[in-house]
């Protein structure tokens, strides 16, 4: 029988690590969040954060929740989209223009 036919458990993904779809990491998965009604994953709770994307915003936090809609892959490793990144860049860019003005 096929590896990726046979199903695993949700839970086999707690401890794997999380990228962005350019290799930066992102974190590593400590949790996951349910919705029971649906029956489905909505969230991956990491730990273990990339303090370079999140800066001081998480610093006090035991870690992150990011939607299972940006997961792009899964694998050894997760694969999320760039969003992460892009909202870091985002970030500084504004303090770029403070500084500018």
């Amino acid at each position: 029988m096929d590896h990726e036919s046979v199903p695993q458990e949700i839970t086999a993904l707690v401890g794997r690590e999380v990228y962005t779809k350019n290799g930066v990491l992102v974190g590593e998965i400590e949790d996951l969040r349910l919705d029971l009604e649906a029956e489905e994953v909505n969230g991956l709770a990491l730990h273990q954060l990339n303090r370079e994307l999140f800066g001081p915003e998480t610093a006090s936090s035991r870690g992150v929740i990011v939607p299972y809609r940006w997961v792009q892959a899964v694998g050894d490793v997760v694969i999320v989209n760039d969003i992460v990144e892009r909202i870091q860049q985002a970030k500084d860019s504004e303090t770029d223009d403070e500084v500018a003005a």
